[in-house]
């Protein structure tokens, strides 16, 4: 733990505030919705802008962020809006009203997104990157352990009192908010002003590295056939798991998320994030091919043991990759702009999902995105060079 210095200590249990906040509202999200007049497809919509806000202003903030060469004015506006946006599910039940809300959130996280990694980039060595983002997933992840339970908690005692959970809700957010203040920008970050047109982002792929590139597209391939955690939460609730058990199991694989995120990004550094990231990618098919046919309670909480050791062997390995294979001075873009990439993608694998499962089945669903799996396994094998010789100051694209 040597390696965790106070700004990364800091920097997590903002996120670790932040994920405690949000994920108390994870579970009762869409009984919420429905309980004020959305229908599914409002619901649906409602979401799928949000992401889209998300995914589109990561690319934009990352290069601002490095334009301006300023990280934590973007880190605590970022984590601000997200906490407001909480009180203001409550206050009005307007869709226009929840709509702005809900947007507010993710347009915060995408504001913060580039502009933080880039400081626990810099807070790290080539030789530490997984260390140090494997310690900041680990705080995160735990916020997805606190919020489901103090959620649970909660309605046991108030069943059905949604409302006052999302100004509680607010409480964690503050914390955050707080927190971000202890921080300030390192006064050596010096860069010319230079305009920074919305869509600029979409620029760095053709100057980046071809390394960069390629690992990307590998990235993008397996999160457009990787859908939402909620289609693993449904097939475990089709195959007989009650809500409590379902919202237990989700907990359960956060719990390991969270317990394997630092080991594992100690050991990625120690013989290569690239060897870990494939392994994760290997647990992942191994999951799905599992969720295809398994009926059995006690394998299901197993698949997901291994689907949180398989999100911190990937999830926080990625980053730490990619900050290792770009320029320093472009690490909030090179992020923000494969983050933004990622909603994206992440939202039609849903849809894909989605549209399979109801055409072929559930089996057809899982089988499929296991497939892609061992086919971008391969790629990862055949087409990225090992090992990648870290790159801070790079002047061309070799």
């Amino acid at each position: 733990m040597k390696n965790i210095t106070r700004t990364v200590w800091i920097l997590s249990l903002v996120s670790l505030f932040t994920d405690t906040a949000s994920e108390m509202l994870y579970p009762i999200m869409p009984i919420y919705l429905e309980s004020i007049g959305f229908s599914v497809l409002l619901i649906g919509i409602l979401e799928g802008f949000a992401e889209a806000t998300a995914g589109l202003s990561k690319g934009y903030f990352g290069k601002l962020s490095d334009n301006s060469g300023k990280r934590m004015p973007f880190v605590q506006l970022g984590y601000g809006l997200s906490a407001i946006s909480k009180p203001m599910m409550a206050i009005s039940i307007y869709p226009l009203w929840i709509f702005c809300a809900r947007t507010i959130d993710r347009f915060g996280k995408g504001i913060r997104t580039g502009a933080r990694d880039a400081i626990l980039s810099d807070q790290a060595t080539p030789k530490t990157k997984g260390e140090i983002f494997g310690f900041h997933r680990a705080m995160d992840t735990l916020g997805a352990v606190f919020g489901p339970t103090l959620a649970l908690i909660y309605l046991y005692y108030f069943p059905k009192d949604y409302k006052t959970l999302f100004y509680l809700a607010f409480l964690p957010g503050v914390l955050a908010i707080v927190a971000s203040f202890l921080l300030k920008d390192k006064k050596s970050i010096v860069t010319k002003k230079v305009s920074t047109p919305f869509f600029s982002f979409l620029n760095y792929w053709s100057s980046s590295p071809l390394v960069y590139r390629k690992v990307v597209i590998g990235l993008l391939i397996f999160t457009l056939f990787n859908s939402s955690d909620v289609f693993l939460l449904l097939r475990a609730k089709q195959a007989g798991l009650n809500d409590s058990m379902v919202i237990g199991v989700y907990i359960f694989y956060n719990l390991i998320y969270a317990l394997f995120s630092l080991p594992i990004g100690i050991l990625a550094d120690r013989i290569g994030l690239k060897k870990i990231f494939v392994v994760g990618l290997g647990l992942f098919a191994i999951v799905y091919i599992g969720m295809s046919f398994n009926t059995n309670l006690y394998i299901f909480f197993g698949l997901f043991a291994l689907y949180g050791i398989y999100a911190a062997a990937t999830e926080g390995i990625s980053k730490a990759w990619i900050s290792n294979i770009t320029d320093q001075k472009d690490t909030a873009t090179a992020i923000g702009t494969f983050a933004g990439f990622q909603s994206i993608c992440t939202m039609i694998a849903s849809s894909l999902a989605g549209l399979i499962w109801y055409k072929f089945g559930v089996a057809a669903t899982f089988i499929t995105t296991a497939t892609i799996t061992i086919f971008v396994i391969i790629y990862f094998l055949v087409a990225i060079p090992y090992p990648q010789n870290p790159i801070r100051k790079l002047t061309n694209n070799g």
